[in-house]
């Protein structure tokens, strides 16, 4: 169905991509694997028609052809579902899906029943239920992709590329996407399925695409591959997995939560996080545990209880009081709400360290660049230039800059919410070093998250939370995949495989 070449993409200096190749075959689930900046993102834009290639040639259908744009990329049968969609979210799902090629009546007036009918009909193989005339704003983000995959389908489009469409999905909301890409495949369309999650690459997939430094590493049928096989090629070295020996006993406890409650968000929460310990909080998305987060560090208010560092009340709904008494918040979402886009590099890091960087109330840029230069050296973030916009940098080094804005803070407690979501095997690896580094130092952290195996592996105590309410703890000696989940969907009875 389609075949890229030796694509070659420069940005300025820089060398996005030195030999991207691609190869996708009717019925068939191909993965797109590598660490962030391995190049990935600029093949897929090169896909789309997004970025022109300065090298190499692209074929769809035995055809070569030059995308002179995102239109030519759609006329060409080719259609892009990325990990966060950007629907109207004001317009329904058939006016989505429809937006500017709307069927008309007499009269040149939209015809809104066809359109409904129409979307019905492409859902209907899809084993989806969706309202078609239901409005976009409040749909989870795993129906927004069932809207952007209808909407390609409508366009008749032969080839579907997947940027990490299941980093913000529960395991109900994977397993219907999985069921609709195997329909996909069984009509004879061919998908590109782009994930960090290994165990999903060899569930949906039948071969596998590794990239490494812009480079096209290898292409293999998953069948006789193993994650570690995987794992080497896309980082050219084993990972080393946490030595027992990293664990310390932990010190004096330095937050306290006290009968939390915020009505009808979470319930009496009462935890503790030590010196040197890492706590995390598992549970099922929706379970409050991100809320509990924000009530911590006061970007949230609460009913009742209270926030204690260090034996001090902490003042509720004030994140000045937090960052004041030592606290660190990296938020889940880190491009809306841990990272301000527009700015550079350098401008994002020194963000929450303004006040000592000041003199006589003026901000030097020299003092401001030597200080990012040097949290980047020690986050081994890679970029160009500190000046470049933070928008720039793969989604794991700008998680690097969210963690070096508040490392330079010197915090006494770390809260982390996601600290993975959607960045490679390697960086994860790097990411879960400076964590225990923290620990090791006398950070207390508080970690939420949505991967057990992370937690298992960094976590020295896990609260499981359900519902609102912490229904579980575990030391890290005891803790189980499956004592978590059982705990997590209230079946504390069952034993699970």
């Amino acid at each position: 169905m389609l075949v890229l070449e030796h694509a070659t993409k420069f940005f300025g200096a820089v060398r996005a991509l030195e030999d991207g190749e691609i190869e996708l075959y009717a019925g068939e689930t191909h993965a797109l694997v590598g660490e962030n900046g391995a190049g990935k993102s600029t093949l897929v834009k090169i896909l789309a028609g997004v970025h022109r290639p300065d090298g190499g040639r692209m074929l769809v259908r035995g055809e070569e052809l030059e995308l002179a744009g995102p239109a030519a990329a759609r006329e060409a049968g080719i259609a892009v579902i990325y990990q966060e969609p950007t629907l109207f979210p004001d317009l329904s799902v058939a006016e989505n899906v429809f937006m500017g090629r709307q069927p008309l009546r007499r009269g040149r007036r939209i015809d809104a029943r066809a359109m409904h009918r129409r979307v019905e009909e492409l859902l209907e193989p899809l084993g989806v239920r969706l309202d078609p005339g239901r409005i976009a704003r409040g749909l989870s983000i795993a129906d927004q992709q069932i809207v952007e995959i209808v909407k390609a389908l409508s366009l008749d489009a032969q080839i579907i590329v997947m940027d990490e469409p299941t980093a913000a999905l529960s395991a109900y909301e994977v397993r219907r996407l999985f069921r609709v890409i195997e329909t996909l495949c069984g009509s004879g369309r061919a998908v590109l399925f782009i994930s960090h999650r290994l165990e999903e690459v060899f569930e949906i997939c039948q071969r596998v695409t590794v990239m490494r430094d812009g480079r096209h590493i290898l292409t293999e049928p998953i069948e006789g591959l193993s994650s570690e096989d995987l794992v080497r090629a896309m980082v050219g070295r084993e990972l080393v997995a946490r030595e027992e020996t990293d664990r310390k006993a932990p010190g004096a406890a330095v937050l306290e939560v006290e009968r939390l409650t915020r009505e009808g968000v979470f319930l009496d929460v009462s935890l503790s996080v030590r010196s040197g310990e890492i706590v995390a909080l598992a549970g099922l998305v929706g379970a409050g545990r991100s809320e509990v987060a924000r009530a911590i560090f006061g970007i949230d208010r609460y009913d009742a209880g209270r926030v204690v560092l260090n034996g001090t009340p902490l003042r509720a709904g004030s994140p000045a009081a937090a960052m004041a008494a030592g606290v660190g918040f990296v938020p889940e979402d880190r491009r809306q709400q841990g990272l301000v886009m527009e700015l550079s590099i350098s401008d994002n890091i020194a963000l929450a360290s303004l006040g000592r960087l000041q003199r006589f109330g003026l901000l030097r840029r020299v003092v401001e660049r030597r200080f990012a230069q040097d949290w980047a050296s020690r986050l081994r973030i890679k970029f160009g230039r500190t000046t470049d916009p933070v928008g720039t940098l793969s989604g794991g080094n700008q998680q690097k800059v969210v963690l070096a804005k508040w490392l330079s803070r010197r915090p006494r407690l770390l809260i982390v919410d996601e600290p993975t979501r959607g960045i490679d095997v390697a960086t994860k690896a790097e990411v879960h070093r400076l964590l225990l580094e923290l620990a090791r130092e006398g950070v207390a952290i508080l970690m939420i998250s949505s991967e057990l195996p992370e937690v298992l592996r960094v976590a020295d105590r896990i609260l499981v939370m359900r519902e609102g309410r912490l229904v579980a703890e575990h030391g890290q000696a005891e803790a189980t995949e499956s004592s978590i989940v059982a705990a997590a969907t209230g079946q504390t009875g069952m034993v699970l495989p």
